[in-house]
């Protein structure tokens, strides 16, 4: 069994568009959304993952939300044939953190075996080698102080250095301020990340925001040699689900 979030109660969130983030922007896949997650940030957009009723973790909504009208969990067979449905050859699975059902998810996988698959993982765990080989590309995102993760979570050495070593794994660092940056720019040289593969993305939940952080952003990116990653599904869709 695999457990989802869900685009309406009941409903489990595959579904098809652009991808918004990272080096495949812009590139048409099918998304599978996972249910929970081992951080809590305190500006995620996608909280309906993990912080349900009776969490006391800090999200800055105040809002908690209902497990069972959320989450969904579903055969693995049956989650295979809901991503063959949307005929794309690229799929992007999220969350969540992905990697928290890595036995399940590379059963899938298993059943999906022509299909090119991204994992978006905050880096703190790793897949197992029966997982791993399913892989094309990692999109590590590792949680900076502002997301209000204590760093002995959120920042494991161990596992930066690993994915810093492999060729599959992409870095996107969500940034708030200019002081975010420095954070980012002080682990990549501490963990030996390649620059070319480090992403800078704004916070943000609609164009007002992210346009304007881009603005200070772009001089950051010049000056550590990074590459600077839009949200496009912001821009199009809003903080909608199922985009």
């Amino acid at each position: 069994m695999l457990t989802l979030a869900t685009q309406s109660p009941g409903e489990p969130e595959i579904f098809a568009s652009v991808q918004g983030e990272g080096p495949s922007a812009g590139m048409p896949v099918a998304f599978l959304r996972l249910s929970r997650c081992n951080l809590a940030c305190v500006w995620c957009d996608t909280a309906y993952t993990w912080h349900f009723t009776g969490d006391e973790r800090p999200h800055r909504s105040g809002e908690t939300h209902d497990r069972r009208a959320n989450q969904v969990a579903l055969p693995v067979a049956e989650v295979a044939g809901l991503i063959a449905e949307h005929g794309q050859k690229r799929l992007v699975v999220t969350g969540g953190e992905p990697l928290l059902q890595a036995g399940a998810l590379a059963e899938l996988l298993e059943l999906l075996p022509d299909i090119t698959v991204e994992i978006e993982t905050n880096g703190t765990t790793r897949a197992p080698p029966r997982l791993d080989i399913r892989i094309d590309q990692y999109n590590v995102s590792p949680k900076l102080s502002h997301s209000g993760n204590p760093p002995e979570l959120a920042l494991i050495s161990e596992r930066l250095h690993a994915y810093a070593g492999d060729p599959r794994a992409w870095f996107k660092f969500v940034v708030a301020g200019p002081e975010d940056v420095a954070e980012a720019a002080a682990l990549v040289r501490a963990h030996a990340i390649p620059p070319a593969r480090v992403f800078l993305m704004p916070e943000g939940t609609d164009s007002a925001t992210l346009r304007s952080r881009e603005r200070w952003l772009v001089p950051l990116c010049l000056e550590h040699g990074f590459r600077m990653s839009d949200r496009l599904h912001i821009h199009l869709f809003g903080d909608t689900r199922g985009t």
